[in-house]
């Protein structure tokens, strides 16, 4: 049976983009680099990609190098971390999954796996896992858990809030989703991402793992005191934050959840079900992944979702009686980071109006909010009210 989320949404794939004025390539150049070039020099950046996607054109812009050592110029090819940006991917496969009627949103955890049966987690359901709502699970594992022994840890948590009543961010949460609808649906994770999302979508430069003839293209990450740095693999990594991408390839992606029309009616159900808000804590309302807000965006309520009183204490959620479309959910949001890269995606369905911004050095999520921002203020003026 489906969960609440796909029963009740209301499925809008044939979505009516309002028009908007074209901007010459050179126009929508030069404001990027008015925004861009100052801000790489402010936070220090080696390299940095941005794509928009504008009156349905695509624009792809790079600044910078992939490498301090070599030098080598950052490029279509540029591979990035995108860290929890990754969590949309996730979304959007478990949404197809369970529109193919693979998988139930609406089960419990210890219907999936027995060894949690009776614990407090396992009443937890994956739609609750997947949106933060089981019941404070940390934003990281504890040192020493691993794939031998994670259900001892989640068996043993100890939950401080009521599952479903505080949203409190948690990679082990959304990682646990993921790893359980695979496991539903009898394929590795990596498996049915590549086959159910990555490849109907054409994104050919994206990876959970770069492949050996693509490594020269991965960008060096480097940390806030200019370490060279990759994302090490760990548990649930590739649910969680394993996605490395080029700014084309992720363009792409948020494209598809502009306007999936066309892509199949499983594939478009789930790319609508990500971006449909489930709860709302504050301003926002969250997403399989995706985090929503009014549209037109308001920069002080996309700066909330980087507040770390937002993001890393638990906050009250609003449940309405049914899953949330239309303007109050208008504008989509993500940050997504590692220890060497920072990435932010920003769109609106309704005006086809999308930013993507790659960088391989970590830096804060709200500077990277205010430069997406900057940029769609200026290149379509509807998609802010500020």
């Amino acid at each position: 049976m489906k969960s609440v989320l796909l029963r009740t949404l209301t499925f809008a794939a044939a979505i009516t983009l309002s028009a908007l004025p074209a901007l010459a390539a050179d126009t929508v150049r030069a404001t990027v680099d008015a925004v861009i070039k100052p801000l790489m020099a402010e936070h220090d950046l080696p390299g940095l990609s941005v794509a928009i996607l504008h009156d349905g054109k695509r624009h792809v812009f790079h600044y910078g190098v992939a490498s301090r050592k070599t030098r080598s110029p950052v490029n279509d090819k540029t591979l990035f971390e995108i860290g929890s940006l990754s969590k949309p991917f996730t979304g959007t496969l478990l949404a197809r999954l369970e529109a193919e009627g693979l998988v139930d949103l609406s089960a419990s955890a210890q219907t999936l796996l027995p060894e949690i049966a009776g614990s407090p987690i396992g009443g937890a359901s994956l739609l609750d896992l997947h949106t933060y709502v089981a019941g404070g699970l940390p934003l990281q594992f504890p040192a020493g858990v691993d794939k031998t022994n994670f259900a001892k840890f989640f068996r043993s948590f100890k939950p401080t809030a009521k599952i479903g009543a505080s949203r409190l961010y948690s990679n082990p949460s959304i990682g646990l989703s993921g790893y359980l609808a695979a496991v539903t649906a009898g394929q590795p994770f990596s498996t049915l991402l590549t086959g159910k999302v990555l490849a109907p979508l054409k994104l050919e430069d994206t990876f959970l793992k770069v492949p050996a003839n693509r490594m020269a293209n991965y960008a060096q990450g480097y940390t806030r005191d200019n370490a060279p740095v990759r994302v090490s693999p760990g548990l649930f990594d590739h649910e969680a934050y394993g996605v490395k991408t080029t700014a084309s390839d992720l363009l792409r992606f948020v494209e598809a959840s502009v306007n999936p029309a066309g892509l199949g009616s499983d594939l478009e159900t789930a790319l609508v079900a990500a971006r449909t808000g489930v709860y709302r804590v504050g301003s926002m309302h969250q997403g399989l992944g995706w985090e929503l807000y009014r549209a037109p965006a308001r920069s002080a309520e996309l700066l909330q979702g980087a507040d770390p009183a937002f993001v890393l204490e638990p906050n009250a959620v609003e449940r309405p009686e049914a899953p949330v479309t239309g303007a109050a959910v208008g504008t989509v949001s993500k940050t997504g980071s590692t220890l060497g890269f920072g990435a932010y995606a920003l769109f609106q369905p309704a005006r086809g109006t999308a930013i993507v911004i790659l960088a391989n050095r970590f830096w804060a999520n709200p500077a990277r909010i205010e430069a997406a921002y900057a940029i769609l203020d200026r290149i379509d003026p509807g998609f802010t009210a500020d």
